[in-house]
């Protein structure tokens, strides 16, 4: 089995993690951020993964924190599932269309961690959530998954639906990374031997 139950606690969040890299789509999530819980569905759902997700915040002050933290502890959850990611397929990408809105999102699982997100938002807010947290939020997932994360909206008018492509593309990008590959027999996808 691989899944991974992750424990994050701070002064400013306290967040349980439970995550299954070979699910459903099975979730359960309350972050106190309505936006997120609603993002975040969309990785369970499109990627597959069964999550339990529940965080407690510093929801007084801002979201800030919350999304940060979540971002780091499921990264957490995804490189401790993935173990010594014999066996994987690595890399993946998606192209998720959301009406008028078209995202684009690849990962590699290389332990290398690097994230590039390109987005030009509209207002600046996305349901609760600053536009500008959004590339943090994968910028923080990819330091803590191990991962190279490259996210980009092409294009869109509207914010809500820019938010969603980038969550369904980057949930379906990781469904494949995180695949098992019979022909590798569970050897290291590397030529160094080690990722």
């Amino acid at each position: 089995m691989r899944t991974a139950d992750i424990s994050r606690r701070t002064n400013e969040t306290q967040i349980e993690i439970k995550l299954n890299l070979d699910g459903a789509g099975a979730h359960d999530i309350s972050t106190g951020i309505g936006f997120l819980d609603h993002m975040l569905s969309h990785l369970a759902v499109h990627g597959l993964f069964d999550l339990s997700l529940q965080a407690k915040g510093d929801l007084h002050i801002d979201v800030h924190h919350t999304v940060e933290d979540v971002a780091l502890a499921l990264g957490q959850a995804f490189d401790a599932a993935l173990g010594d990611r014999k066996g994987i397929v690595r890399m993946g990408d998606c192209f998720a269309p959301m009406d008028e809105t078209l995202a684009h999102v690849a990962v590699d699982l290389s332990g290398r961690p690097y994230a590039v997100i390109q987005a030009e938002w509209h207002t600046p807010y996305v349901g609760n959530i600053p536009a500008a947290l959004f590339p943090h939020f994968f910028e923080s997932f990819a330091v803590t998954a191990r991962c190279n994360l490259h996210a980009r909206v092409l294009y869109g008018r509207d914010d809500h639906h820019q938010a969603e492509a980038l969550f369904k593309a980057w949930a379906r990008a990781l469904d494949m990374a995180t695949q098992m590959d019979i022909r590798r027999a569970g050897k290291i996808p590397s030529t160094k031997g080690v990722v």
